[in-house]
């Protein structure tokens, strides 16, 4: 597997898988008074980064542990730990959802409530699944994700 730091991530637009590590149980807030227990584990969210800073903005921020929480998944990365991401130029989250469809959702409409097609963009990754099986399908599409490691502790910003 292609493995880089995120200082090497390209700083245009794509799409990206984020692996995170839930130790404990974890109650999420999804809205209202609505919430959601998620079980110790491992999860995949996708997500996108057309904004300014593109795919290295984006993941510098899911790699950080103190930040303002802002989307579903800061809930995820705050309490959780990020293992890295794997990173797609160009890419399209919702096709990136559709290629890992054999994984089960956890809660459905995580991180997809303005996407009309998908039913969560957070997914479970259980312990039988390699994670070149996870590489494989995502390359399915013609590109080729790069995997971005942790390597330190990211600087804090809101």
């Amino acid at each position: 597997m292609t493995s880089a730091s995120l200082s090497v991530c390209p700083a245009g637009p794509g799409a990206y898988v984020v692996a995170i590590a839930i130790a404990g149980p974890l109650t999420v807030r999804l809205g209202g008074a609505l919430s959601a227990r998620l079980r110790p584990g491992r999860y995949l969210y996708c997500g996108s980064a057309y904004g300014p800073g593109g795919l290295q903005a984006r993941l510098a921020r899911h790699f950080r542990k103190d930040k303002s929480i802002r989307w579903h998944v800061d809930q995820l990365t705050t309490a959780g730990e990020v293992k890295g991401a794997w990173a797609i130029a160009l890419g399209n989250e919702c096709a990136l959802v559709d290629r890992l469809g054999f994984l089960p959702v956890p809660i459905e409409g995580f991180g997809a409530t303005d996407c009309a097609h998908c039913r969560s963009h957070l997914l479970r990754w259980p312990s039988r699944v390699p994670a070149r099986a996870i590489r494989a399908a995502l390359a399915a599409g013609g590109e080729a994700p790069v995997w971005l490691r942790v390597s330190a502790t990211p600087r804090s910003r809101a």
